[in-house]
C-alpha cells in the first residue's frame, strides 16, 4: 500500500523504523507541472480546454508554463537527490504520447522527453512510480466520442497502456493506471466542476449532463479501462518486466455524525459511493452491496472478461488521504436541501463540521482539515477489506503494510480549480521568475528521511 498526504505533525521520528526498500518520495502530475501544452509534437488536453475558457478557474490562470518542470525536471529532480528520497511518483501526459489516442501516431518526442526523465530518475537513485493518467485524457478523444461516457475508450486506453509498458515497461516497476478517479468521475459529471462539466441543473452550472446517469457510466468505464490495462500485463508484459501495476485512490475517512445506527450504517454508505464504487470490483469483480441495494439495475453491468480480469486486478492499493469527514444518513433522517445526501450519493450528507466544531484541525484550505486518525483508520478500513492483495511492508501498524509514502508535493504548483491560490510545496516557486526555495518542511521531510536511512533495518523476509 502507498500513501500521499498524512499529516505527520507531533509524531516523533524515533517512534518509527522503516525497512530499507521502504520508499520515501515525492508526487506530482503532467498537467500540474509540466507546461509545455503545446510544445514537441503535444496535442490539447482536455485541461487545457477547460483551464483557458473563462471562469472555470478561481484566479484565470492555466498549466499553459505552470512550474515548466518540462524543461526544469533536471533542477527538480537535483532537488528531490538533495532531499534523500529514493521514489519519484509522477504521471505522464497521455496528449504528449498520443496526440489523437489511438486514431494517430505515437508522438516520438514524448516518448524521448519521458525516456531521458526516467533514466535520469535513476541515475539519481531514484524509482520512477508512474501514474498513466491524472485526470487528463487528449481533447481529441473527448470531441471524437465523448470519452469517458463511451465504452470505447477502454480499446483507447489499453492502447495508450500498451505503448507505455512496450517504451518504459523495462525500467518502470511501479504502475499506477489512474491517479483519483472517483475525483475524476464525481466533479466531471456528477458536479461539473472539472472537465467535461457536466452535471444536472440542481447539481451545478452546467449546460448538459446528468447527474445521477452519466457517473455510474464513466466510473464503469474507468473500472473496465482499468481491467483492461492489468489484463495485458498480466498476460503479456509483467512476466518479463517484472513491475507491479495498481491503481491511486482519493481516500476520505467517516465519522458518524452521531451514535445512532442510521448515521453509523451511514459511514458505510459514504465508502461505498466513494472509495469502494471503485476498489471493489478491481478486486472482487462486483459493485458494494451498499450501491447495489440503493441502485439495483441502474448499476452498468461487467462482462465475464472483465470479472476475469478482476481475479488479479491489484499489486497495491494507492491512497491519498486529504482530509477526513463526518457523514450524516439521509435516508432515514431529514437533510437540508442542497447539502447532498441524494440517491447518487447514497443518500448521504458529509461535512468536516458537527455543533460547529471542525473534525480534526482547520487549514486555510476549505475542504482540507488536519485529521490524523482518519489516515490511520482509512489505511486499517482498506487492509481489512482487501486483504487478499499482497500488500508488503516491514513497519505494520495494527497488521497494515505500507511500502512507501510521497508527499505531496515537492513544488508549489498548478492546483486544478484553485489555480495558484494554493500552495502545496516543500518549495515556494515564483511563479513569475520560476525560483525554487525551500520551506521548512523540505527541510523537516530530509532529516526525517536521513534519521531512517540510518537506522532502518533488513526486510522481514
Amino acid at each position: 500500500m502507498y500513501s500521499d498526504h498524512i499529516s505527520l505533525r507531533e509524531i516523533k521520528a524515533e517512534n518509527f523504523t522503516f525497512p530499507k526498500k521502504f520508499l520515501f518520495g515525492t508526487a506530482s502530475s503532467a498537467y500540474q507541472y509540466e507546461g509545455a501544452y503545446i510544445t514537441d509534437g503535444k496535442t490539447l488536453s482536455n485541461w487545457d480546454v477547460f483551464t483557458n475558457i473563462t471562469g472555470k478557474i478561481s484566479d484565470g490562470s492555466h498549466g499553459n508554463v505552470a512550474v515548466d518542470h518540462y524543461h526544469r525536471y533536471p533542477e527538480d529532480l537535483d532537488l528531490m537527490e538533495d532531499l534523500g528520497v529514493n521514489s519519484y511518483r509522477f504521471s505522464l501526459s497521455w496528449a504528449r504520447i498520443l496526440p489523437k489516442g489511438r486514431f494517430g501516431d505515437v508522438n516520438m518526442e514524448g516518448i524521448y522527453h519521458y525516456n531521458r526523465m526516467i533514466n535520469a530518475i535513476l541515475e539519481r537513485g531514484m524509482e520512477p512510480f508512474v501514474t498513466m493518467t491524472h485526470y487528463v485524457i487528449p481533447q481529441e478523444l473527448e470531441l471524437r466520442y465523448e470519452s469517458w461516457l463511451n465504452p470505447e475508450i477502454r480499446e483507447d486506453f489499453e492502447h495508450y497502456a500498451k505503448i507505455c509498458f512496450r517504451y518504459f515497461g523495462n525500467r518502470v516497476k511501479f504502475w499506477a493506471t489512474f491517479n483519483e478517479p472517483n475525483v475524476q468521475v464525481i466533479l466531471g459529471y456528477r458536479k461539473g466542476t472539472y472537465p467535461p462539466s457536466r452535471c444536472s441543473k440542481n447539481f451545478g452550472n452546467c449546460t448538459r449532463g446528468d447527474s445521477y446517469r452519466e457517473p455510474l457510466v464513466a466510473a464503469h468505464n474507468v473500472i473496465r479501462s482499468h481491467l483492461a490495462a492489468v489484463n495485458l500485463y498480466r498476460t503479456k508484459i509483467q512476466e518479463k518486466q517484472r513491475g507491479n501495476i495498481g491503481i491511486v485512490m482519493n481516500a476520505i475517512w467517516f465519522e458518524p455524525v452521531s451514535d445512532s445506527l442510521a448515521d453509523r450504517l451511514a459511514t458505510e454508505r459514504a465508502q461505498a459511493f466513494y472509495l469502494t464504487w471503485f476498489l471493489d470490483p478491481v478486486v472482487f469483480g462486483r459493485y458494494p452491496k451498499e450501491m447495489q441495494e440503493i441502485l439495483g439495475e441502474d448499476l452498468p453491468k461487467f462482462t465475464k472478461d472483465d470479472l476475469k480480469s478482476s481475479k488479479n486486478g491489484l499489486d497495491f492499493i494507492g491512497i491519498n488521504q486529504y482530509t477526513s469527514r463526518y457523514a450524516k444518513d439521509c435516508m432515514h433522517s431529514t437533510c437540508e436541501p442542497g447539502k447532498g445526501g441524494s440517491k447518487s450519493e447514497g443518500f448521504v450528507n458529509s461535512n468536516a463540521l458537527k455543533d460547529g466544531l471542525t473534525l480534526g484541525e482547520p487549514t486555510g484550505v476549505n475542504w482540507f482539515n488536519v485529521y490524523p486518525q482518519g489516515m490511520e483508520e482509512m489505511l486499517m478500513y482498506a487492509t481489512e477489506r482487501y486483504k487478499n492483495i499482497p500488500i508488503v511492508c516491514n513497519r505494520k501498524r495494527k497488521g497494515a503494510d505500507i511500502r512507501g509514502y510521497f508527499t505531496w508535493s515537492l513544488l508549489d504548483n498548478f492546483e486544478w480549480v484553485s489555480g495558484y491560490t494554493i500552495r502545496f510545496g516543500l518549495y515556494h516557486v515564483d511563479f513569475d521568475t520560476q525560483e525554487r526555495t525551500p520551506r521548512l518542511s523540505a527541510s523537516w521531510y530530509k532529516n526525517f528521511i536521513f534519521q531512517h536511512k540510518a537506522q532502518c533495518k533488513d526486510d522481514d523476509a
